[in-house]
């Protein structure tokens, strides 16, 4: 369950790095 839990905070972290990517990049 740990490792699960960590791949998906993982996954959420890189939407929101990309999000924020994209915002600057405009």
């Amino acid at each position: 369950v740990k490792r699960r839990r960590k791949r998906m905070r993982k996954k959420k972290h890189k939407k929101m790095l990309r999000r924020t990517r994209h915002q600057r990049r405009k």
